[in-house]
């Protein structure tokens, strides 16, 4: 294939092959009409399809064809469930087929650093090894019916505040161990035939034309050899982008990059071979995605139905369960409240993976369904929540994060739930303690109730059959096995790297180094609310016969209760006590989930390589491993080690090429406070100054300005207001017909005020190309003469 791609790219004149490495519209490719070269469609993920029917755009706010919701990955994610994730995929790109859908943009597998993070619920994890080996997992499903996927964002992109203009600032070390590891995996083992790269900088470079991340990494170390694709708007030089490994610019750009990379050919300043080969790389996709469709493909929607209520029985986790509450008891008498349970079920993130889903169920019908019975309240009056709470058996209140809460394009401020959804908790605790909590959120909350009910069964986000796998774990059909795949903080305070995160700083310092997630509170014996991996279930567990050694680790497991169950068993190594080096307490370095029925024992064995023991030199620019005496451990949760085994491995001698650091913080984390890292210890691992964290007062005003940046200016005022009502124009005032909610509204206004203006211009239709852009923007500057010369100018 790649031969023949080669002898069709050397048919194309120079402007034809410029053209195709830019969209044609939001979510095709350019075809090349001359030599009858097709297009191909691509349309959002990463948990069900979004293929627009109506006006196009990239938050998800217009509608798009009906398709199987199932649950995002941050709810998929606590399944530790490969296969599952594989099934998931297989049947998305089942979907795919039957749009004639050729890539399927995700899975996202960006490191969770903050719980604050709006998009968590689109990603799997703290931890690089579990993000990587589920989404090697899912892009598998996919891959295997013949469409391609799109690995995201690629890579750093971990907050929402200032993504398409800020920089993440980060070490090396942390970069390549906690920030690049699950794409590496992804890579490696699944060969995702797209990867994305994300909006923001990287130490300094944006991702679209960072040609160490594009090229020297992922092609020259990783040996990708698929398709790099800008997330939707996210080139700022697009000649820079070529000759970075950009290959694909999306959306469509109005053809004024085109001409401007056919341009930088003509005069040297871009090679044309290098251009030659992003579009052979464009042509064999297509090439592979032509081979694949097929006509009248049909997917059966019931079966995929059962699949998302199977994905999230598997995958809620059960936190507390004081007195065996739950299951509920036949014949109890049990009170539902709040709109999660019945009109308003939250079963998916907010934002470009909003899924218009074939069906919807809800957890207040499936349990009647299921023969419980139950009284409904919807509204949040506590007089009337005590009343029924009192006269109940048990009592099941939904609450969690509404859209406004958490969502592509802000960050949140606090992990506090709403304020009525506590509220309705209190007022039902304090009439009945028998009261279990159902939460539907995308990431950690608060909960400050928690001493006062008796269970707490976190649903997390659960696709469109979610109220039928939430009333299978309620009344016993499933038993629960979902373990957190992220920290659950006591408070925001506690986490590594508050104080820099979403703070307004352009330029965001990752001061916490490697030590993210269940990384630092475990280094530091830091109290949390639930530890990463920890989930209960309705029977118990015992871990016997132990053993390791440098290349494998065994366990046998024990169903010691009196109830079939799934247990997922974790594998963590921990670096010698008398390391040189700063590591993490402990490590994950494997999973299994298995099925055990009353009284079944099964060993497992885990496979262990180097890269198991080993961390990333800077120094030395490569992987190494210390000497010393190693312990794996067999685990319930990374705070419930239940068997250990030391293991003595022979090192390189590496770490003496970073004595340096010896000095710094991170050899002797505080054992209580903050996180407060010298300015002087993170310029020593990040190995120099650090650039300034925000724009200077009186710096020129440039494209990859904001709205925000310009709107002092009277220019500036004006292309705020033609910009508002241009995205008026595309997002409308509805979705799906429906009055657009708070979450939406705060997503928009967010994204509007923090893009580019670079963006803007691509987006304008011809209204304002690159040259005009310029243009006004000298003027801004106050050297007008120059400016109007520009606006009559196009590139």
């Amino acid at each position: 294939m790649k031969e023949k791609a080669r002898e069709i790219v050397s048919k194309m004149t120079l402007n034809e092959k410029a053209s195709l490495c830019s969209g044609a519209d939001t979510w095709r490719t350019k075809p090349v009409k001359r030599i009858n070269f097709p297009q191909i469609l691509m349309t959002d993920g990463p948990h069900g399809l979004r293929k627009q029917i109506g006006k196009a755009d990239n938050l998800g706010v217009n509608i798009s064809s009906p398709a199987t919701c199932f649950p995002p990955a941050a709810t998929t994610a606590n399944s530790f469930d490969r296969e599952l994730l594989s099934e998931i995929g297989a049947a998305i790109a089942e979907e795919a087929l039957s749009e004639k859908i050729s890539v399927v943009l995700g899975p996202g597998v960006n490191i969770k650093r903050s719980p604050l993070c709006g998009r968590n619920f689109e990603y799997f994890s703290e931890d690089p090894y579990a993000a990587g080996e589920l989404g090697t997992a899912i892009i598998n499903g996919i891959q295997s019916k013949g469409v391609g996927v799109s690995l995201k964002h690629f890579a750093a992109n971990n907050q929402e505040q200032f993504r398409m203009v800020g920089n993440s600032a980060i070490d090396e070390r942390a970069l390549r161990e906690i920030y690049l590891a699950a794409f590496e995996k992804a890579v490696k083992l699944a060969k995702p035939w797209t990867v994305m790269c994300s909006y923001n900088k990287i130490n300094g470079s944006f991702a679209s034309e960072n040609k160490r991340l594009l090229t020297d990494i992922l092609r020259g170390e990783w040996g990708f050899d698929g398709v790099v694709v800008s997330d939707w708007n996210a080139v700022n030089d697009r000649a820079a982008g070529v000759s970075a490994g950009l290959d694909l610019e999306m959306p469509a750009s109005g053809g004024f990059n085109d001409k401007i990379v056919a341009r930088e050919v003509k005069r040297g300043n871009l090679e044309e071979k290098t251009l030659d080969k992003s579009t052979e790389r464009l042509v064999e996709l297509v090439l592979k995605s032509q081979e694949n469709l097929r006509e009248n493909y049909e997917f059966d929607a019931e079966a995929h139905h059962k699949l998302a209520r199977k994905a999230q029985a598997e995958s809620a986790v059960l936190l507390k369960n004081d007195d065996n509450l739950l299951p509920l008891k036949k014949g109890a008498k049990v009170a539902v409240i709040g709109q999660f349970a019945k009109e308003n079920p939250r079963y998916q993130g907010a934002g470009s993976s909003r899924i218009n889903p074939l069906k919807l169920d809800n957890t207040y019908d499936e349990l009647i369904k299921l023969g419980v019975e139950a009284i409904y309240y919807g509204g949040e009056n506590p007089e009337e929540i005590t009343q029924l709470a009192a006269k109940a058996d048990v009592v099941l209140v939904f609450a969690g994060l509404t859209d406004d809460y958490e969502s592509e394009g802000f960050d949140r401020s606090t992990l506090a739930l709403p304020a009525a959804h506590n509220a309705m908790i209190e007022a039902a605790a304090s009439a009945n303690p028998n009261t279990a909590v159902i939460l539907q959120c995308g990431a950690p909350v608060a909960m400050p109730w928690l001493t006062k009910i008796r269970g707490v069964l976190l649903a997390y986000l659960g696709g469109q059959a979610g109220g039928g796998g939430i009333a299978d774990i309620l009344t016993g059909a499933v038993n629960p096995s979902g373990k957190l795949a992220e920290t659950f903080p006591l408070a925001i305070e506690d986490t590594p790297c508050y104080g820099n995160f979403s703070n307004g700083d352009l330029s965001v310092e990752y001061r916490e180094s490697v030590f993210v997630g269940y990384r630092y509170y475990n280094k530091i014996d830091k109290p949390v609310l639930f530890p990463f991996g920890f989930g209960l279930s309705y029977t118990n567990f015992e871990y016997s016969d132990f053993s390791a050694d440098e290349n494998s680790a065994s366990v046998t497991v024990t169903n010691c209760g009196n109830l079939a169950g799934a247990e997922i068993i974790q594998l963590y190594v921990s670096a010698p006590e008398n390391s040189k080096i700063y590591r993490p307490a402990a490590e994950l370095k494997n999973f299994e989930k298995i099925f055990l029925q009353p009284g079944e024992s099964r060993s497992i064995s885990f496979a262990l390589d180097r890269r198991s023991f080993a961390y990333y030199n800077q120094a030395a620019g490569k992987w190494a491993v210390g000497s010393g005496e190693y312990v794996l451990s067999a685990a319930a949760s990374s705070r419930d080690i239940r068997c250990s085994a030391k293991v003595k491995i022979a090192g390189d001698g590496k770490e003496n090429l970073l004595k340096n650091q010896q000095n710094t913080i991170f050899y002797n984390l505080p054992q209580s406070g903050q996180l407060n890292v010298p300015d002087s210890d993170f310029e020593t691992i990040y190995g120099g100054k650090l650039p300034p964290r925000r724009r200077a007062a009186n710096a020129p005003l440039d494209t990859n300005c904001t709205l925000e940046d310009v709107k002092h200016k009277r220019l500036g005022r004006l292309m705020q207001k033609i910009i508002t009502k241009k995205t008026n124009d595309i997002y409308g005032a509805t979705y799906d017909g429906q009055t657009i909610d708070e979450g939406f509204r705060r997503m928009t206004e967010a994204t509007q005020m923090e893009t580019p203006l670079r963006a803007y211009s691509m987006m304008s239709e011809g209204l304002m190309p690159p040259a005009r852009l310029d243009g006004l923007l000298l003027i801004m500057n106050g050297k007008i003469f120059r400016g109007l010369l520009k606006l009559f100018r196009t590139i």
